[in-house]
């Protein structure tokens, strides 16, 4: 199994792959040609599954960041003879105009070693694994590299030293001395565009293109200058990274069944586009950068759900292609993370039902509006009918935000987006020309709102809660504000904060999703506490005026980045270790829109004494 801390990792991107790199300079994370295919290397989830590493072979301290205003990863190992430098991207290709940031990405991962000073010896060692380490390919020694023919996938290996081509993988040595340069790179075949080796002129070329692209995108698109500018700005490259070019699509994590609970069976399949999470990327790209990738992403769902108007539901996620059928299905040849298992593929939740997802639609429309003036008709025709679909249903019971795999229930979070679905749609209604439907979406909207605010409220609890009649408490209803579904300093909602603060947080202060022992997700054993929740509270925190508190939750939630700014799912409340798939979009979006939140709380004046 594999043992190394999630936090030692960093992603990699071409916005149509991810690839994650330890401190150790391993590739122990790889998927070609998409986010969602079968990795390369997934080392990352059993130590016998690939991955592809470059290190000094004597002992040597290490320090790692991304490149100013890019995802392109530097890792600098010290020894006692001397400083090597290992650069790692994924190339975006020549096509990199506007908002097409690697449109021609050629699906090569590209390693640059360089010797700053003294002499260095690295150790190169190859085991590529494919199909999530089922094959173990034909390893072929070729000019300038090694091949690798297995399954469904052709490798090719650049590599400026032979490499010794054994049983399994290719091994060898690379002896720099100060000033000296040499390039490695994977290639991948495709139909288009078959796999060979690449000159060292080639890949020194790619990887500065690729430095130029991202610096290029950052100076263009972001122009956020308030509290923590690094870390929004860092983020939104990290949102930026897990969309998926060619389709507008946005996956809500780079990998597959890192645990929520180490050793337990909370491990699930992030690599897939969910409305809602892409949704909330969208208008978290709104504050960390220009999202004019807007009508992209409203035409991938546009027709990605062409079921809508036929069934009257909107699939809650899809391929990053569109597909719909996501399978669930477990990889029992895998021990997974730290013994966490079963490790799965494709995510059962494609068939649940959850109709809080118009709600976040609808609100990425509405902030979004402005890059939506000329939305085609279809588009047009398919946010009215989210909006018409969030007014007939949302008398119903789902699964919910948290997707629970227990009995659907009437769950608050639910009817408050459906509430907001309408809210927003009333508000579109002359830009989507559905002026007609104001009255009956007004109706609506009020009748939701009533019975909210009747049956979601519980003077036990003191509070909102998770879903009608209940008294447990739960971190989603910490939106009702945040949509405007109540003023921040209405009584209920004050309550509402201060009792997920007291009631739903561990010894640190970091936010629970809910607590998991009482059965509702029909999961067994515990989880641990939710970035996004604890972002969620600050930013409530914000909208009340309460900047001191909203300050202290934000700095605790971002206090759990690793040392490359990237954030997992969730912590490890014993432990403090990053927990769930890395890196998670959630976690990112609350940071961003936290940091807003307090921003512009910041600059009006408080609705509630500070602390």
């Amino acid at each position: 199994m594999s043992t190394t801390p999630i936090a030692e990792y960093a992603l990699l991107s071409d916005r149509h792959s991810a690839a994650l790199v330890s401190r150790g300079g391993s590739v122990d994370w790889l998927c070609f040609p998409r986010f969602d295919s079968p990795a390369v290397f997934a080392r990352l989830l059993d130590e016998e599954a690939g991955h592809w590493s470059m290190r000094p072979s004597a002992p040597c301290r290490v320090t790692r960041r991304y490149l100013d205003r890019t995802m392109v990863l530097e890792t600098t190992f010290r020894t006692g003879a001397g400083t090597v430098v290992l650069t790692d991207v994924l190339l975006v290709g020549a096509d990199n105009s506007g908002h097409r940031l690697g449109a021609g990405a050629p699906h090569v991962l590209a390693r640059r070693l360089s010797c700053t000073e003294g002499e260095v010896t690295v150790e190169v060692e190859y085991r590529p694994r494919p199909e999530f380490g089922l094959i173990t390919p034909l390893l072929s020694e070729v000019d300038g590299g090694v091949t690798s023919r297995g399954g469904a996938e052709w490798l090719v290996l650049t590599s400026p030293v032979r490499l010794v081509v054994g049983e399994d993988d290719a091994r060898g040595t690379v002896r720099l001395r100060a000033g000296d340069t040499w390039y490695f790179a994977l290639h991948r075949s495709t139909l288009e565009t078959p796999a060979r080796v690449w000159g060292q002129e080639e890949l020194a070329a790619g990887v500065d293109a690729t430095v130029a692209a991202w610096r290029s995108w950052s100076d263009l698109h972001q122009t956020y200058d308030g509290p923590w500018r690094d870390l929004v700005h860092h983020s939104g490259r990290v949102l930026q990274a897990l969309s998926f070019q060619p389709s507008g699509a946005i996956v809500a994590a780079a990998t597959t069944s890192l645990p929520e609970d180490v050793g337990g069976e909370r491990n699930w399949d992030y690599r897939y586009a969910w409305v809602r999470d892409a949704s909330l990327t969208m208008e978290a790209l709104w504050v960390a950068a220009c999202p004019d990738e807007a009508s992209d992403f409203f035409a991938f769902l546009t027709t990605a759900a062409p079921s809508l108007a036929k069934d009257k539901a909107l699939q809650i996620m899809f391929g990053v292609g569109g597909e719909h059928d996501l399978t669930e299905r477990t990889l029992p040849h895998l021990h997974g993370w730290r013994g966490s298992r079963p490790v799965r593929v494709g995510n059962g939740a494609w068939q649940q039902r959850q109709i809080d997802v118009y709600g976040e639609l609808l609100t990425a429309a509405f902030r979004l509006a402005d890059q939506l003036t000329g939305i085609d008709e279809a588009t047009r025709r398919f946010l009215i009918a989210c909006a018409d679909t969030a007014a007939e249903r949302w008398r119903e019971q789902d699964q919910g935000i948290w997707e629970v795999r227990g009995a659907p229930r009437h769950f608050l979070y639910s009817k408050l987006m459906c509430w907001a679905a309408l809210d927003r749609a009333v508000a579109l209604a002359d830009q989507l020309r559905a002026e007609d439907r104001v009255e009956s979406w007004r109706r609506t909207r009020e009748e939701i709102r009533d019975t909210v605010l009747r049956q979601g409220w519980s003077d036990q609890a003191g509070a909102f809660t998770q879903y009608f009649g209940s008294t447990e408490l739960d971190a989603s209803t910490l939106m009702m504000p945040l949509v405007g579904f109540l003023p921040a300093d209405d009584p209920r909602v004050l309550a509402t904060i201060d009792a997920i603060a007291e009631r739903l947080t561990d010894d640190q202060g970091l936010v629970y999703r809910y607590r998991a022992e009482g059965g509702v997700d029909g999961l067994a054993g515990e989880e641990g506490t939710f970035l996004l929740c604890t972002f969620w509270l600050a930013q409530a925190l914000a909208m009340t005026g309460q900047v001191g508190r909203a300050r202290a939750a934000f700095e605790r939630a971002a206090a759990y980045r690793n040392d490359v700014g990237l954030l997992a799912e969730e912590v490890d409340p014993a432990t403090g270790e990053l927990l769930g798939n890395f890196p998670q979009a959630f976690s990112h979006i609350g940071l961003v829109n936290a940091a807003w939140a307090i921003n512009q709380a910041e600059h009006r004046t408080p609705t509630r004494a500070l602390p």
